[in-house]
């Protein structure tokens, strides 16, 4: 990519109708944005069909749900669950009585996991077992999935996963020094993405985040093609992230959350969908807007430019309703503090010359620096100390929006999709809250 490809205006489109079918690639976990395309699928009254990425025991084997587990995650996806695990990721798999990669991390502490070199042919192998396991899985659900849908049908696939980072104890002490420290406990992500420990991190992110998407395309050719021979079409979208135009000094400008060392398996998942949108499938990458969730905690100041979805909501002609979300918004800060005060803690940021140089869209996804990370985190800090709650915060209202205007814009765009990557910035996110709340 050379640059955001925005979606601007509001899809109206929908090729989907009752006896047409939903796949959710990806298990279902809390509240996500997946939530929201599954619910404008069952809007549409589409049959819900889902996966799961299976569980682990206490040895690490991955197995099936039980029936008590597939009980619950049927009611929570509200359809059916094809019961075969496909747990994405290599980082516990291994030749039979070898070390997984995450096993090799044990030996790994603060003071010398920038030393410790890996044994890259072992992992090498760990890796096409845990890619031969997932390609496998994906065969079987396929052969399952085949049988469910009529011919003439059309097909949505949802692409959901993500993540990938290994269960070492020495990685959470480490993210905690690159995305919350300041001063002498700051540290660059450029000295983990050069460790081994960070290589083996980035292999993990793409086969989760991004080859897995691949898998997905691959597997169901033949479903595909069946489809399309009887009348039937096949989307497939995928959540991604890049960075998002937010308003700054009243004009919609691409800026990040820096340091997002998963950036480069979401443009991997990119080149993907490019790949399959030049081979006439129609799949499409939708990069969304930071949100505040219960895995993005870590990563302290990616709420800031949801601040600026308050400024999008009303030059998008909110009204009313827009009004009554800077009002409930207000409701969340201390007697003494203002949402204008907020409001100008976020301009300020902004037009920090260090903020404006993390604004180079070819160079993303940038390394961090001390002085980003003191303005970043101590701007969260100061505007999370402004509320009465630090459970209740603007951010959590805020992300609630862009998750509900997200579900129906990548559904609808997905029936007729202008490109096999694309923008939602808050402009579109804001005018298709205001469309709902109209």
């Amino acid at each position: 990519m050379q640059s955001p490809t925005p979606l601007r205006s509001v899809p109206q489109s929908n090729i989907f109708r009752p006896g047409d079918v939903f796949v959710l690639f990806g298990e279902l976990f809390g509240r996500g944005y997946a939530n929201g395309l599954v619910n404008e699928a069952r809007k549409a009254g589409m049959e819900i069909i889902g996966i799961t990425v299976g569980r682990r025991d206490d040895d690490h084997r991955l197995r099936p749900l039980n029936d008590e587990e597939l009980a619950v995650a049927e009611a929570n996806l509200g359809g059916k669950i094809l019961n075969v695990p496909l747990m994405a990721g290599f980082d516990l798999d291994a030749p039979p009585g070898g070390p997984t990669p995450t096993d090799l991390l044990g030996s790994m502490t603060l003071k010398n996991w920038t030393d410790v070199k890996l044994d890259w042919a072992h992992i090498d192998q760990c890796r096409e077992i845990g890619v031969q396991r997932f390609k496998d899985g994906v065969a079987e659900v396929m052969a399952h999935l085949d049988g469910l849908i009529a011919d003439g049908r059309n097909v949505f696939f949802a692409h959901t996963m993500a993540g990938g980072i290994p269960k070492a104890k020495v990685f959470l002490a480490i993210a905690n020094r690159i995305y919350k420290g300041r001063g002498e406990r700051f540290m660059a992500s450029s000295q983990l993405l050069e460790s081994d420990l960070g290589k083996l991190i980035l292999q993990n992110f793409d086969e989760v985040t991004a080859n897995s998407f691949q898998h997905l395309i691959d597997g169901s050719a033949a479903i595909r093609a069946r489809l399309a021979a009887t009348g039937g079409e096949v989307r497939y979208s995928a959540y991604g992230y890049h960075g998002t135009e937010i308003l700054i000094d009243d004009t919609y400008a691409w800026q990040t959350y820096t340091t997002y060392t998963q950036g480069y398996a979401k443009m991997r998942l990119e080149r993907i969908a490019q790949a399959a949108w030049d081979q006439g499938v129609q799949a499409t990458v939708y990069n969304c807007p930071e949100i505040r969730t219960n895995s993005s905690d870590i990563f302290v100041g990616v709420e800031l430019p949801l601040f600026a979805l308050l400024l999008a909501l009303k030059k998008e002609d909110g009204g009313a309703w827009a009004e009554a979300q800077w009002q409930a918004c207000r409701d969340l800060l201390l007697e003494d503090q203002s949402l204008e005060a907020v409001l100008q803690k976020i301009t300020d940021f902004n037009a920090s010359d260090v903020a404006e140089s993390f604004r180079d869209f070819a160079a993303w996804p940038m390394s961090n620096t001390p002085e980003l990370a003191d303005i970043m985190i101590g701007t969260s800090d100061a505007i999370t100390q402004m509320h009465k709650d630090r459970k209740a915060l603007i951010t959590d209202h805020l992300s609630a929006l862009v998750l509900e205007a997200v579900g129906p814009l990548m559904f609808h765009e997905s029936s007729r999709p202008a490109g096999p990557v694309l923008w939602l910035n808050h402009d579109v996110i804001a005018k298709q809250l205001n469309q709902l709340h109209a």
